[in-house]
């Protein structure tokens, strides 16, 4: 019920309640008194006001008090007099026997050359549900994180398992053959251990290189170097950060050029040296494993047989990096290299 008559609209303030009253948005126009002065019908729906009956009333009496929120007499108030800026806020409408629902309130004073007669334009967002997916949302991820942790620990564990095995294995097999194949196998479990550990630690996003290569040839070295003071592995490496699948196939290449060393550099001789080094500069890198050993056989221009060179070189394809053997001597050394793409010149 109103306490006073209402007053009669200028020509201004009936082109606003049309203007206003058409809108498909949840809008409220009031003066500067915060009384109504034109709804939308959508707010009107959204929120069960009659706007007939509240054209007049002040904005903090509609419905059943429940918008006379403090935070809504706070953003009226800054927007009253911020002279045109726009104000935003949010609060809880909270209605007897309902859930509260989260509203966002975007306020705009108008000045239309009456400056002693403001008008302020109210844009009501109800994103209760747009909240509650977010949340949803949120918990999914986290309950996927879990998962994925825990799939990581398995993976760990299985590995662990696996590698305790073939170790057994190899000390029961028949032949010196046999079991340096097992014994091969083992290595590379725990290589490949090391690896998957690693990417766990530095997380889903980016590596940081020098830190995983060392981790990793640490990993190989403690699984096959039983003489760590005759035979050494040296970890050269730029601060350098790329995405975790490019380091997935760094680490596999570099996994199978130090294992390749390690098997083959050194027949006969229980020392030598190894290096694992990687570079970049200029939107290229290179990344290299070395060795102080034997060299390769003459003319071989390829990379040592039981490498597994397919690998090497499927590697470096996804890697968009070519493969460079050098077998000159003394020992022997392969690089993966990859150039900067060249950008095309302007015509």
């Amino acid at each position: 019920m109103l306490d006073e008559a209402r007053p009669v609209p200028s020509p201004i303030d009936a082109l606003a309640q049309a203007l206003v009253s058409s809108s498909d948005a949840p809008i409220l126009l009031l003066n500067g008194d915060f009384r109504i002065v034109a709804a939308s019908e959508s707010f009107a729906e959204a929120f069960r006001i009659d706007v007939e009956k509240a054209v007049g009333l002040s904005a903090f009496v509609l419905g059943e008090g429940e918008w006379s929120a403090p935070s809504l007499r706070d953003l009226l108030a800054i927007a009253l007099e911020g002279g045109g800026a726009v104000e935003a806020g949010e609060m809880d409408l909270v209605r007897a026997g309902e859930d509260a629902r989260r509203l966002v309130i975007r306020a705009r004073r108008l000045d239309y050359g009456d400056p002693a007669n403001p008008l302020l334009l109210l844009t009501i967002f109800d994103v209760t549900d747009a909240r509650l997916a977010d949340r949803v949302k949120d918990d999914l991820v986290r309950e996927k994180a879990v998962l994925f942790d825990e799939l990581q620990h398995r993976i760990a564990n299985s590995l662990q398992i696996i590698a305790s095995i073939l170790m057994q294995s190899a000390r029961k097999a028949p032949s010196a053959e046999i079991r340096a194949h097992v014994a091969d196998a083992h290595s590379r479990v725990m290589s490949v251990a090391a690896l998957q550990r690693q990417l766990v630690e530095s997380g889903a996003g980016e590596v940081e290189l020098k830190a995983y290569f060392r981790a990793l040839c640490d990993g190989i070295a403690a699984s096959m170097v039983s003489n760590p003071e005759k035979l050494t592995l040296s970890v050269v490496s730029d601060e350098h950060w790329v995405a975790a699948e490019v380091s997935v196939s760094m680490g596999l290449i570099v996994t199978e050029l130090v294992i390749n060393a390690l098997k083959h550099a050194f027949p006969g001789r229980e020392g030598g040296h190894i290096w694992m080094e990687y570079s970049a500069s200029e939107g290229g890198w290179t990344l290299s494993v070395a060795d102080d050993g034997v060299g390769m056989p003459p003319a071989s221009g390829s990379v040592r047989v039981g490498l597994g060179s397919s690998i090497i070189q499927a590697l470096a394809k996804q890697l968009r990096a070519e493969v460079v053997v050098d077998g000159s001597g003394p020992g022997a050394r392969v690089a993966i290299v990859h150039q900067p793409q060249l950008q095309p010149q302007n015509a």
